[in-house]
């Protein structure tokens, strides 16, 4: 591996623990249900904690369902937490191919999903690309939401601004440039997952945010066969990165006209922590154009890892915003 990718994977962090069967992972609390539902065409495996109004939380790339443990030991309280493997990833479908990894799949699998469960209205946290898919979801189906949580995942119109007109952000995101190309898997397999494990669990493995049975954890979720390419399709899918020829940055425009269209209808809470590498802070720059209804919470010390580092501060902030 060139010492550009690996410095450039150090970045990691844009737009599960789990065994080939539904046996526990990691720490899974004995009290927590594995299921298997298939909609919108593909079989997805989540994991249930306690009963009431629902919560669903998606995560991001590379990580699973097991990113959301801490939320739904403390959401399963009083909630019906859901965390998916979303397509592509672990233990659920993994569909061949490019196009299933469109936004308009991945908005539809959560619709199908909450639907599936019984419940038309519910609360949608993400993080990341789960977090990406999010706001697409309230841009699209804003009835269906009682409120929205976003944890370091860029609006699509800052984003698309930034992609294009900032040289930090461009940047910061030249790692998606490497994540589309045909090598990206076996790049990030190398190793033993070498690379992804020093990029998402490294510092927290030293500091221990991580354990031993996390590193495992996540590495056995890499190693479900298809799932690296499957998180990746998400790139290759969105055409998402900086300015390239065959680059995406049309979620936003360089004048300070906001498109209606990406105006979120929904009350919005976003938590972020400001050493993320990836996604600078610029990105809550004029973010209230395109969010009336918007709460943001700042962790000054928190990375784009920052639900595994400040968990119960996260945790307080959602809890919080639910109460209102």
């Amino acid at each position: 591996m060139s010492k550009l990718s690996v410095r450039l994977l150090r970045t990691l962090a844009a737009f599960a623990v789990a065994s080939t069967t539904t046996s526990a992972a990691g720490d899974k609390d004995p009290k927590w249900k594995d299921r298997y539902t298939d909609v919108n065409g593909v079989r997805l495996h989540y994991v249930a904690a306690g009963k009431g109004p629902l919560i669903v939380f998606l995560h991001g790339f590379p990580e699973f369902w097991y990113e959301w443990k801490n939320q739904l030991t403390e959401f399963g309280r009083d909630h019906l937490a859901i965390a998916p493997d979303m397509r592509g990833y672990n233990l659920s479908g993994k569909p061949p191919g490019i196009e299933p990894y469109e936004m308009k799949y991945l908005v539809e699998d959560v619709r199908a999903l909450a639907e599936h469960l019984g419940h038309k209205r519910f609360v949608l946290v993400g993080h990341d690309w789960g977090g990406v898919v999010a706001w697409s979801f309230a841009l699209s189906h804003p009835d269906r939401l009682e409120k929205l949580i976003i944890i370091n995942a860029p609006h699509p119109g800052i984003f698309g601004r930034l992609l294009r007109d900032d040289p930090a952000q461009q940047k910061a995101s030249q790692y998606m440039l490497m994540f589309r190309s045909d090598r990206a898997e076996e790049t990030l397999s190398a190793n033993h997952y070498a690379a992804l494990v020093n990029a998402v669990l490294g510092a927290g493995l030293k500091t221990g945010v991580f354990t031993e049975q996390d590193r495992e954890a996540y590495i056995q979720a890499w190693s479900q066969p298809g799932a690296l390419t499957g998180g990746l399709n998400y790139y290759r899918a969105a055409r998402i990165g900086p300015p390239t020829p065959g680059a995406d940055v049309s979620g936003g425009n360089s004048t300070t006209a906001i498109d209606a269209r990406l105006v979120v209808k929904v009350p919005t809470l976003v938590i972020w922590g400001e050493k993320d590498t990836a996604l600078l802070t610029g990105n809550l720059s004029g973010l209230d154009q395109f969010v009336p209804q918007l709460t943001v919470k700042r962790i000054p010390e928190g990375s784009h890892w920052v639900i595994h580092e400040r968990p119960a501060e996260v945790n307080g902030y959602i809890r919080d915003f639910l109460r209102k």
